[in-house]
């Protein structure tokens, strides 16, 4: 397991180059610069040019790439032109909103997910089961933008239960700020692991052993938290953790529908603004993210099935 861990995470190495590249030189591809949104109307060319000189985008694209390189080998992953910080910093103090909301968002998403897809797969071809996959069939077709305006308006202007906006400060006021944005993650990330549950499911109710349980006289929730639910678990598991990395991107749209001070809302925040080193240094991150949770659903893959090994 040690080894493959660290397989894993030599193999982060030329990813995070490639995304580098990408990153780079596809954001200077884009209309404007920071020095012409920083002046602003006050700007002439001279000032835009001593601005630029300041910012070292008057620099050859090479040089300007290979001193992004040292920012990252330097954990400061540069420094921002709109806030003036190094971008670690401003990173760091908006990480734990973007933190909780992915966490919490998986822990009502594994609520929904287990009862539903047993109820669904139980009552497989009846009134449950079609409504279940009904519901959620629909509610993957919702955009989550949308959704989420929709909850806000109904739950926190019309039945004023929730928050429209921030964080919170202690644990429950936080859990409190972030039920409505993580419900709306937590619905589109059911509608795939409950399909995927249930199928699994049912393909474990006619395996022999399952036969055998009940041949022995065990009754019905035993069998199913014994035998049924960890083997099917299996392949849910790799669905829920490519959802969640897909979560982490996804916190931008969600983020900016709840105000949410979180790494999503500075990440569209820094765009409009051109603000280069934090939007480098927020794809960084989020790609690190992405391969973590990513390596974490590999080794939960290999724990929950022993017959797996990963090399």
């Amino acid at each position: 397991m040690l080894t493959y861990i660290l397989k894993r995470l030599v193999q982060l190495v030329p990813v995070l180059l490639g995304i580098t590249l990408a990153c780079f030189f596809l954001l200077r591809a884009l209309p404007g610069d920071p020095a012409t949104l920083l002046l602003g109307a006050r700007g002439g060319p001279e000032e835009i040019a001593a601005m630029k000189q300041r910012l070292g985008l008057d620099l050859p694209l090479w040089r300007q790439y290979l001193l992004f390189l040292g920012d990252i080998l330097s954990g400061s992953l540069g420094r921002s032109v709109v806030y003036g910080q190094p971008v670690i910093s401003l990173v760091l103090e908006r990480l734990p909103a973007t933190l909780w909301l992915v966490a919490y968002s998986t822990v009502i998403a594994v609520l929904l997910t287990i009862p539903l897809a047993l109820w669904s797969a139980v009552r497989r071809d009846q009134a449950p089961d079609i409504l279940v996959k009904l519901v959620f069939t629909v509610l993957l077709a919702i955009p989550s933008f949308w959704l989420g305006l929709v909850l806000v308006v109904v739950l926190a202007i019309w039945v004023p239960l929730f928050p429209t906006s921030g964080y919170g400060t202690g644990l429950f006021s936080r859990l409190h700020h972030l039920t409505l944005p993580a419900f709306v993650i937590a619905l589109a990330t059911a509608s795939l692991t409950i399909r995927s549950l249930r199928s699994g499911i049912l393909n474990v109710l006619g395996s022999d052993y399952v036969t055998t349980a009940r041949a022995k006289g065990n009754a019905t929730g035993r069998t199913m938290r014994v035998h049924v639910l960890p083997n099917a678990l299996i392949s849910s598991i790799s669905v829920l953790g490519a959802h969640t990395s897909w979560v982490i991107g996804g916190t931008v749209v969600i983020e900016t529908v709840f105000a949410l001070p979180g790494l999503g809302s500075l990440f569209v925040e820094s765009i409009f603004a051109r603000d280069y080193p934090m939007i480098q240094g927020l794809t960084i991150v989020f790609a690190v993210l992405v391969v973590l949770i990513n390596l974490a659903t590999d080794i939960g893959y290999a724990l929950a099935d022993p017959r797996i090994r990963l090399d």
